[in-house]
């Protein structure tokens, strides 16, 4: 009677347990964990690697394949009986748990050439592979527990999977927004740490309730989405089930590509896509998901139209509103199709492997466009491939059920729309491609970019057709003049760290050098102004003006370092007798600004240049002390900064580059951040003397080459003696001035940094 005791007061405690909220938390907050760490770690380690969208997107390639594995190893647990299943889950977890706190894990400097990209796939599977895998086990493991419980509800678990991407959102945003901003990176990892260990709880909780309350096999009867009885898992739905989910996938790391490097590089904005692509995972299976569904189909067509059309463009000023609509777009179509997906789900006793599938799409759709496209690619023409690919899938029906029949029978126009639309579409298109004008478009081209349109709506509804005038619109809207840029040798190129155009201006005779949308040089074609300073390298900039005193501060054997080497411009600074050394992290960047038929900056002024390719806080580190009189840091990725090249940390590396009496300038302008008080805290905390210039061309200059938006540079140094003998030395001493502080604004260090309060839309 006694012996008993034990188990029936544990089946009485198994019984009270209430499994819905348990099951919801655990999901919920693995989820969390999940999301949480991939923002943490990129704090961690991604700034090693620069600020390139392609480090987030072959951190999401990694994430992704991490989730394939995970979900492959719930799938291979359904084999087990359950007390098999509990013990080596619980065990694996308490395994992983040795490998926290989560961490960098040693395995030599980083690779900044064609191996970056698996360099950082190395880096995160020793880093975080065990923890994240056992994390991603729980979306799909835990719905197949459940599915086994005595809960009434248990026959469908996949309401479960709306709380797993509500738990992957909350753990998104949590970090740019609530962590990031308030806490340092040991706290984090501490927090993120402990996230796990009470996942480790939970789970063993849920195992016993599940086993005590006396587990059953999922059901296999029925479909969990018609209630009748349930079809086949054939290869030929497994097939489409990896279509379905790899489209949203592939579509998510394009957009974000797209927007970041041909759009906008504002920072945080990379979450944002992520974000949606989850959404519509919470929406697909809500309670409500096949309302969502429906509705996304149908709007999906129309939003492939006219946000898809444009895919080709880059609007200039109209970046913005196109970013956003860029972001609203995939929104659309992940929902239209994760709603299908959703929507074709099997029983719960297939659930694992349906997660599976999923998770290999996920990895076979992030593979295109973290991977392959930057290989075979000169532009981001995985973004449009991929929205053809997702008209092609989308279960549209026609506006209406009159249009629908426009294109079938035997009558004259239904041939006339099937024989002659397609090339009546590539004609125009062909004519656009050569004419069209985004701003000011003349009435002739609106009147054909409307005809080519409306055939595109009246052919919803017939997958191929549709996809086909889509794709002429494409062209015609940019498309063909993208080509035709692709087609010019060495006028763009690709790297892991972004997409370089080398533009010619015959009305100004210049050449230049852009990185997305970011202006990285200018050089005259006339031979009398080959080898002057332009864009914003003025002379009257702040970095123009110190190069030009260098030699009466420092004398004329003044050492002189750079980061960030640009079209080389800056070596037109150079004088006879001084040493130059030149830090870059992208070794593409080298190729462009060498080749004489490129750009003569580096050949004409300083062929003897030393260049070193790799990440300059690290190079720099090695550099002998006091190595350089004047270090310039000019090494912003378009508009997305290296974050850890404005730290404390950073800035004790360039003090010891310089020595006692150096002068170190760094480059602030950025179109979203304002990162003057950064600075400001920075040299307010370790005791430096801060002045800095911001110049602004008159329009009498613009035509000379330099830039329209100017230039924002700040001078360091250890003493206000130094200073003062700078402003001195300088040709416009009025120019500079004290930096603004904001007491509110902490200076950055490697563990605690946040870019919120900087953003100028909030300030």
């Amino acid at each position: 009677m006694n012996a008993s005791l034990p188990a029936d007061m544990s089946q009485s405690f198994a019984s009270r347990l209430p499994l819905r909220p348990l099951f919801i938390a655990i999901i919920l907050l693995g989820s969390f964990l999940l999301f949480l760490i991939q923002p943490l770690f990129a704090r961690l380690v991604l700034p090693v690697l620069g600020g390139s969208p392609s480090v987030w997107n072959t951190a999401m390639l990694f994430y992704q394949a991490a989730l394939l594995v995970g979900y492959g190893y719930a799938h291979a647990l359904q084999r087990l009986p359950f007390r098999a299943q509990a013990g080596v889950h619980i065990s694996i977890f308490a395994l992983a748990a040795f490998t926290l706190p989560i961490g960098i894990r040693a395995i030599g400097g980083a690779d900044t050439g064609d191996a970056a990209a698996l360099w950082l796939l190395q880096l995160l599977a020793l880093s975080i592979g065990p923890v994240f895998i056992a994390v991603a086990a729980q979306a799909p493991l835990m719905q197949a527990w459940f599915a086994r419980s005595p809960d009434q509800a248990a026959a469908n678990p996949y309401f479960l999977y709306a709380a797993s991407n509500i738990g992957s959102l909350a753990g998104l945003l949590a970090y740019p927004f609530l962590l990031e901003p308030f806490t340092s990176l040991p706290f984090q990892q501490a927090f993120w740490s402990a996230g796990f260990l009470l996942l480790l709880g939970l789970i063993a909780l849920g195992a016993f309730a599940i086993r005590q309350g006396g587990d059953r096999p999922p059901a296999t009867a029925l479909d969990t989405v018609s209630g009748r009885a349930a079809r086949p898992v054939s290869w030929g739905r497994r097939l489409h089930w990896l279509a379905l989910a790899a489209i949203p996938s592939g579509l998510m790391l394009s957009t974000t590509t797209h927007i970041t490097t041909d759009i906008m590089a504002m920072p945080l904005l990379w979450v944002i896509p992520l974000a949606a692509y989850l959404i519509s995972f919470i929406l697909a299976f809500s309670p409500a998901g096949d309302t969502h569904r429906r509705i996304a189909v149908t709007l999906a067509p129309i939003a492939l139209l006219v946000g898809g059309g444009a895919g080709f463009l880059s609007l200039g000023t109209a970046a913005t509103v196109y970013g956003l609509a860029s972001i609203l777009l995939l929104l659309i179509v992940a929902t239209a199709l994760h709603g299908t997906l959703a929507a074709d789900r099997p029983p719960a006793a297939s659930l694992t492997e349906y997660y599976l599938w999923m998770a290999a799409g996920g990895v076979v759709g992030g593979l295109f466009p973290a991977l392959i496209a930057p290989q075979i690619f000169d532009w981001t023409y995985e973004h449009p491939i991929l929205l053809l690919l997702a008209a092609l899938l989308i279960p549209a029906k026609p506006l209406t059920r009159g249009i629908g029949t426009l294109w079938k029978g035997r009558g004259p126009l239904p041939r006339a729309l099937r024989i002659l639309s397609p090339p009546v579409t590539l004609a125009l298109g062909w004519w656009l491609g050569a004419a069209f004008q985004a701003v000011d478009t003349p009435p002739l081209q609106l009147a054909a970019v409307a005809l080519m349109a409306a055939v595109a709506v009246l052919a919803i509804g017939r997958p191929l057709i549709f996809t086909w005038h889509l794709a002429m619109l494409m062209l015609a809207l940019g498309g063909w003049q993208q080509i035709d840029i692709s087609t010019i040798e060495s006028a763009r190129q690709r790297s892991f760290f972004g997409i370089y155009t080398v533009e010619n201006s015959n009305s100004q005779q210049t050449r230049r050098l852009l990185h997305g949308t970011t202006l990285h040089g200018v050089q005259s074609f006339d031979s009398e102004l080959s080898g002057r300073p332009m864009s914003y390298y003025a002379p009257l900039s702040a970095v123009g003006q110190a190069l030009t005193a260098a030699p009466g501060l420092f004398g004329a054997e003044a050492r002189i370092g750079i980061v960030g080497l640009g079209t080389g411009t800056l070596l037109c600074y150079a004088q006879a007798g001084q040493s130059w050394s030149v830090f870059e992290i992208d070794p593409l960047m080298v190729k462009l600004a060498t080749e004489p038929k490129i750009f003569t900056y580096v050949s004409e002024c300083k062929p003897d240049v030393r260049i070193v390719v790799g990440d300059a806080r690290l190079k720099l580190a090695d550099e002998p002390k006091a190595a350089f009189d004047i270090l310039a840091v000019d090494a912003f990725s378009s508009d997305a900064i290296p974050l850890h090249l404005l730290t404390r940390e950073a800035f004790a590396v360039y003090l010891r580059a310089v020595g006692d009496d150096g002068i170190i300038l760094l480059h602030i302008s950025n179109r979203y951040l304002d990162l003057e008080p950064v600075v400001a805290a920075l040299a307010r905390g370790m005791g430096l003397t801060a002045r800095i210039v911001t110049f602004q061309p008159k329009p009498e200059d613009f035509a000379e080459g330099y830039s329209y938006n100017g230039s924002i540079w700040i001078a360091l140094t250890r003493n206000e003696a130094r200073m003062q003998q700078l402003v001195a030395a300088s040709a416009d001493p009025a120019s500079w001035r004290e930096l603004r502080t904001d007491r509110a604004i902490a200076g950055w260090t490697d563990s605690f940094a946040s870019i919120l309060p900087v953003l100028k839309v909030l300030r």
